[in-house]
């Protein structure tokens, strides 16, 4: 075997670089296999490897001194297939990823090759059919007494051709995977039920031939490969069934899609039908009503109601107009539209959302580690278990057969695969549930922080409102009029992207009011903006950032009130209202009813946040209001300091900082990229709904993935003392080892049926 890749040392900046590869890992089948080909990785220098044995995929950094091929081939030097999942690499288009494009390279080959397709459903599904009737035979033949009487001497030799297929042929993927594994001097679950298997049956074989009259273990064998094949169906079927909410976001996306081209002969614009592939960045396309649109765009004709439930969860549909952005894989219900394509491929929002969960189901959660680390040294101790309790019993004068009966329920009942399932199976169907709610929670690590939190703050703007404002009123002080107010005011929030200064720029755009041309344009964060209009410094926002605010300004407005004036004096005040989303009270009452405090941290006035607060439910002593978006993260550190476990709701660029700070943070994921990077949780359906729903959808899969962790400890635990003793046959080890990963995995499909709370729209 040649010697694993290590980087040759170097001093370029290059040998800092790192990247990173999803590789689809072939051949493993319990949770020894996934510890082995992570460790193998893991011993590369710079590399860092998570593999899931749910999944059968590995997430892998690694630095730019080594190649995908080198990592391919570390995988496969420990016994297993390695495919490159990079999208482009199917196309050739890195130049150190597999480029094979044959069916059989994208499934793997290698030594593990075989393994893949002896261990498809498919074939298990076929073993399982013949070995099923031949087992019932055998099992008549030596329980019954009839059957003794019946065939007499020739009744063993009746159950060695009975169990001779399936011991040898239904056994073969156990036997094959063990064989390789051996090859490697590695041991995984098919080595113990291999050797189990393969002992009770050449016990007997030879116990036949001799023509020994002591019991025969045909049945064990037979009944031990039956139930493990059955098992290991159940497991494929089961684990497919958490794989549903991944697959079904892959499939959201459109095939193809009808463009408008401008036909070169006589210069009309026609639809084209072209491959999705192919639709470019600027492209206008056509959706038609009933048809999925094909990637993310802004409308440019037409209105319509887009159902949007399958990409973010929301349950009713959304009305879009011209200037409207929409979302690739949502669903036109009616009326004919023509967008043109703003993010395309592996931009949109459809892969992003792909993208988080593959990332979040591959990780682990810290508490899978220990499992990882049993598992790593499990098999070996059952081998060496085993072993001496066939030698001690043989020592306690209780004869051979009974010291292999004893030896073999050992191999056969000792289960690390539900200990490896335990937590990646709880992952994969919470987090593929979450994304059909519109929850995307990043990472497994995050469950672990859901469970500490005690206090949610959220942000006012585009969190508990709508974030659309609103022009209410229009107050000009002396003898300037509420228009030209209007028009300076809005002439400087123009290069303003803040949700005041949109509102005023839409309100001056509405009335037909002309803009006037600026210069000098400074945003001034949390206060206001500056700028020149012609030779006069405008200034737009607090009233702190002026000398003199008129008494006849001043006073008390429902909303948030921006003045605008110059030389230091404030000619008008704007107040601009913000609509409170409508199903905010009830979602943060679902807050509350978690255990939840709940809490306003708002840079808007006092007044205004107070009012909000009082709207949705929140305690007054809960708000802080008047907050400069650099203060927000300090604001999240005093409630840690005073020893709060703080979840931080936010949308804008001025949260990030605060979402980074909290122990939990969550963006909505209509807010801007850099909150969406800087948070924990990424909340595609737009409402505090979808906060209650993440923190009970996490604490219920993390609540999973420890009853799955204590049913795979404690069934070890007890299951191997009774097969020491010989307290189990063989063919309840068998039974109570399949068993145990089907239980593991279907209490984990239970996170399916988790629904939306009343305050996210479901009754």
């Amino acid at each position: 075997m040649s010697p694993s890749p290590t980087p040759s040392p170097t001093s370029s900046p290059a040998a800092t670089d790192t990247r990173s590869v999803d590789l689809a890992i072939g051949g493993m089948t319990c949770a020894s296999c996934s510890s082995r080909v992570e460790r193998k990785l893991n011993k590369l220098d710079g590399v860092e490897a998570s593999v899931n044995l749910a999944t059968e995929k590995a997430h892998v950094t690694y630095p730019a001194t080594l190649s995908v091929a080198d990592l391919v081939t570390v995988v496969e030097q420990t016994g297993y297939t390695a495919t490159d999942l990079t999208p482009d690499a199917r196309r050739g288009g890195r130049g150190e990823a597999l480029t094979e494009t044959t069916p059989e390279a994208q499934v793997g080959s290698g030594p593990a090759y075989a393994v893949d397709r002896v261990m498809s459903r498919a074939s298990l599904r076929t073993r399982l059919e013949v070995a099923l009737p031949l087992t019932v035979f055998v099992v008549v033949l030596a329980m019954v007494p009839a059957a003794h009487h019946l065939l007499g001497a020739a009744r063993p030799w009746a159950e060695l051709a009975l169990t001779a297929p399936v011991a040898l042929w239904a056994a073969w993927p156990f036997h094959r995977s063990a064989a390789i594994n051996a090859r490697h001097r590695a041991s995984t679950m098919d080595t113990l039920v291999s050797i189990g298997v393969t002992a009770a049956f050449l016990w007997s074989l030879v116990a036949t031939v001799v023509g020994s009259t002591g019991h025969m273990y045909y049945e064990v064998a037979a009944v031990v490969t039956t139930f493990l094949l059955a098992g290991r169906l159940a497991e494929h079927r089961a684990r497919t069934a958490g794989r549903s909410a991944l697959t079904t976001l892959l499939e959201l996306g459109a095939k193809d899609v009808a463009v408008q081209r401008i036909d070169p002969t006589d210069r009309v614009t026609r639809e084209v039908r072209i491959p999705i592939e192919q639709l470019a960045v600027g492209e206008q396309f056509v959706v038609r009503p009933g048809e999925k649109i094909a990637t993310d765009g802004v409308v440019v004709d037409g209105s319509s109601a887009i159902d949007r439930s399958l990409v973010t969860g929301e349950s009713l549909p959304v009305e879009v107009a011209p200037g409207g952005e929409v979302t690739g894989g949502t669903l036109n219900t009616h009326g004919r539209l023509v967008v043109r394509a703003t993010r395309v491929g592996s931009d949109t929002t459809l892969a992003s959302i792909t993208r988080l969960v593959e990332q979040a189901q591959t990780g682990k959660a810290p508490v899978q580690r220990l499992a990882d680390r049993i598992s790593a040294v499990f098999v070996p101790a059952v081998l060496v278990i085993a072993t001496l309790t066939f030698l001690g019993w043989l020592v306690a004068g209780q004869g051979a057969a009974a010291a292999l009966s004893a030896a073999v329920s050992v191999l056969v009942v000792a289960c690390p695969c539900a200990l490896g399932l335990a937590t990646p199976t709880g992952l994969l169907v919470g987090t593929g549930r979450g994304a059909e709610l519109g929850i995307l929670i990043k990472g497994p690590e995050i469950l672990e922080s859901t469970r500490r939190i005690d206090t949610v703050v959220l942000d006012k703007t585009g969190t508990i409102t709508t974030g659309t404002a609103t022009l209410v009123d229009v107050t000009p002080s002396g003898r300037l009029t509420p228009t030209a107010a209007l028009q300076a005011a809005a002439s400087v929030e123009a290069g303003s992207e803040h949700p005041v200064a949109l509102a005023v720029v839409r309100a001056a755009r509405q009335r037909g009011i002309e803009l006037k041309p600026i210069r000098d344009f400074t945003n001034l964060p949390g206060l206001g903006a500056r700028a020149t209009i012609k030779d006069t410094e405008v200034t737009v926002g607090r009233a702190s950032l002026f000398d003199v605010v008129p008494g006849d300004l001043e006073g008390d407005r429902v909303g948030t009130t921006v003045y605008v004036g110059w030389g230091g004096v404030a000619y008008a005040a704007l107040t601009v209202a913000d609509e409170i989303r409508p199903t905010s009270p009830d979602s943060l009452q679902a807050l509350r009813d978690l255990g939840l405090r709940t809490m306003l941290l708002t840079g808007d006035n006092k007044r205004t946040a107070r009012q909000v607060a009082e709207q949705v439910g929140i305690n007054p002593a809960d708000v802080i209001a008047e907050v400069m978006p650099a203060d927000k993260h300090a604001a999240v550190a005093r409630l840690q300091e005073q020893g709060r476990v703080v979840a931080m709701v936010g949308d804008g660029v001025n949260d990030a900082a605060a979402l980074a700070q909290a122990d939990l943070g969550m963006a909505m994921g209509t807010g801007s990229d850099v909150a969406i990077d800087s948070a924990d949780i990424v909340l595609v359906r737009p409402e505090i709904g979808a906060v209650a729903d993440a923190i009970a959808l996490s604490r219920r899969t993390l609540r999973i993935i420890q009853q799955n962790l204590a049913w795979a400890f404690g069934y070890n635990l007890v299951a191997i003392p009774l097969a020491v003793l010989g307290a189990l046959d063989p063919m309840v080890s068998g039974a109570a080892m399949a068993l145990s990963s089907v239980l593991v995995v279907t209490n984990s499909l239970r996170l399916r049926a988790f629904g939306r709370s009343r305050a996210s729209g479901r009754a």
